[in-house]
């Protein structure tokens, strides 16, 4: 593996982290806590809605592109054409639920808002589908650039529309339109260079199925480790209201940096995976994880420490009880570096669906200790909920690799093919 694509990647998300840090900061200045919050959903919902249509288009993107075969116009127009389809279809589902939605997620924003943001539902999924093309096309510096721009367009985005006199909810939501916008179309012009869209052929139904079929194994894993990771702002929302979300949203993005290593592997290693066979991924992966490990394992403390004096000085006194939840939560992703390689390796190797089975049993350990924990404990019982499901998802995928690595839990490889004329052959 490139070194050098890992650190850029790395660098990438440092400036989104800090662009999105910044954004925050600036909601958090001008509406408190709710504000934040509502910020903190829009960012949350729509993304699951469009996992959730498009069968976790995005996730199988990188694995048919990053086959050793050269991909066709039938594979990329389909992939075009389900990005398309199912974010439109998801847009509108939100949009005839936006009633509901603002009852139970936004009850202080007008339903017209709750409805407009109906439309990053399409713009998310756009946006996410470009990048993971890239991604499968190797294309790493592409996938930085539109890594860091997801998050710093907002920032210029926000200010001036709510410069302008928009209300600053209405400015959230369609600041975070232009933050997917943008991204998405600078993405496009790279694939374009990159001749993704010379030749591009009508979308057929079998590849389609091929497709999807792929990434519903993998789907199930993205949208439980969505919930995994999110579970609590949503329960915390619907449980006691977006002013507990706005401050555990800070704790929770603070905790985050720790995850900076583990989503950097993945990224660059799951196309390197799907490259590899058999005996060379394991050798991989088995240098990857040990380095991994340590190195999130020895960034948590430090980072605990600086939590007590960064966040109140940062976003003020309002958020102090943000302190406590982010030091309960890096607790529990000090083992991430060890599940970005794990993951990574079970995508490249056609196993999605049994990161799938694991990441399930985590969520498992999050709604129940979430409905234990939060009507009494609040954003505390949350992180302690999350932290329980962290470390017990990150032990199942040890025994998950060891398994697999070993023969014991090794299948017969899935090969996914673009044939001719028959459609995807198994």
């Amino acid at each position: 593996m490139r070194r050098h694509a890992l650190v850029s990647n790395v660098t990438a998300r440092v400036g989104a982290l800090i662009s999105l840090a910044l954004a925050t900061l600036l909601v958090a200045r001008v509406g408190g806590p709710t504000a934040v919050g509502v910020y903190a959903l829009l960012r949350v919902l729509p993304g699951i809605v469009g996992l959730v249509f498009s069968s976790g288009l995005p996730g199988a993107a990188p694995f048919f592109l990053a086959r050793p075969e050269e991909p066709d116009g039938r594979l990329r127009g389909t992939l075009v054409g389900l990005a398309v389809t199912t974010g439109i279809a998801g847009t509108l589902v939100w949009g005839a639920s936006s009633p509901l939605i603002g009852r139970v997620f936004f009850e202080d924003l007008p339903v017209a808002v709750v409805a407009l943001a109906g439309l990053t539902v399409l713009t998310q999924l756009l946006f996410a589908t470009s990048k993971a093309c890239l991604q499968g096309l190797d294309d790493m510096p592409g996938t930085n650039w539109a890594i860091l721009l997801e998050e710093f367009i907002f920032l210029p985005g926000y200010l001036l529309l709510y410069g302008c006199g928009l209300d600053a909810n209405l400015a959230i939501v369609i600041g975070l339109l232009i933050a997917d916008a943008v991204p998405t179309a600078i993405s496009c012009v790279r694939l374009a260079r990159r001749s993704f869209f010379e030749a591009l052929r009508r979308p057929t139904m079998s590849l389609a199925r091929t497709v999807c079929a792929f990434g519903a194994r993998g789907q199930v894993g993205n949208l439980l480790s969505l919930l995994n990771f999110r579970l609590d702002f949503v329960l915390l929302g619907a449980l006691t209201g977006p002013g507990v979300v706005g401050s555990y949203a800070i704790a929770s993005k603070f905790a985050e940096l720790l995850r900076l290593p583990s989503l950097s592997l993945f990224w660059v290693l799951y196309p390197r995976f799907a490259k590899d066979r058999g005996a060379e991924a394991v050798a991989r992966a088995r240098w990857f994880l040990p380095r991994a490990g340590l190195l999130t394992l020895c960034g948590a403390l430090p980072l605990a420490a600086l939590a007590e004096f960064v966040i109140p000085e940062l976003y003020g006194t309002a958020f102090q009880p943000a302190v406590v939840p982010a030091q309960i939560l890096l607790l529990g992703l000090s083992l991430e570096g060890i599940s970005g390689v794990i993951m990574a390796f079970l995508y490249g190797q056609g196993r999605p669906g049994l990161n799938s089975l694991v990441t399930g049993g985590g969520l498992i350990v999050t709604i129940v200790l979430d409905l234990l924990l939060i009507p009494r404990y609040g954003a505390t019982g949350a992180a302690w909920a999350s932290t329980a499901a962290y470390l017990s998802t990150a032990c199942m995928l040890v025994i998950s690799f060891r398994l697999v690595s070993t023969g014991r839990g090794r299948r017969r490889r899935r090969e996914p093919m673009v044939v001719e004329a028959a459609g995807p052959v198994e």
